[in-house]
C-alpha cells in the first residue's frame, strides 16, 4: 500500500513540474530563442552563463540584490517564480542549441 501512495505521490508531483521551455517563452523577445542576445545590448549572453550564474542572477534579481540597467524590469519578469521554477528555466537556458 505504501508503493501504490508514493507511487501515486511521485507521479502527482511530476505531473506539477516547473517546464523551463514554457517559462523561457517570454524571454525570447529580449534573450533571442537560443539565449544568444544581450537584452536590449545591456545583459549577459544567457548561453554563455554556467548553471549556477543563472539561478544566481534571478534569484538576485527576485531579491533586488543582482542586476544592472535591467534590475528593475527582470524583477518584474521573475518576481512570482518559485525556486522551482528558477531552477528549471535556468537549466533550459543552458542546455539550448547555440
Amino acid at each position: 500500500m505504501k508503493r501504490v501512495i508514493f507511487a501515486g505521490m511521485v507521479l502527482v508531483s511530476s505531473m506539477f513540474a516547473a517546464d523551463g521551455a514554457a517559462l523561457y517563452k517570454k524571454c525570447i523577445s529580449c534573450h533571442g530563442a537560443a539565449g544568444e542576445k544581450s537584452a536590449l545590448g545591456k545583459s549577459k549572453i544567457l548561453i554563455e552563463m554556467s548553471l549556477e550564474e543563472n539561478i544566481t542572477a534571478l534569484k538576485g534579481y527576485q531579491d533586488g540584490s543582482y542586476g544592472g540597467p535591467m534590475k528593475a524590469l527582470m524583477k518584474g519578469q521573475v518576481a512570482n517564480y518559485s525556486d522551482e521554477e528558477i531552477e528549471a528555466v535556468s537549466k533550459y537556458v543552458i542546455e539550448l542549441p547555440n
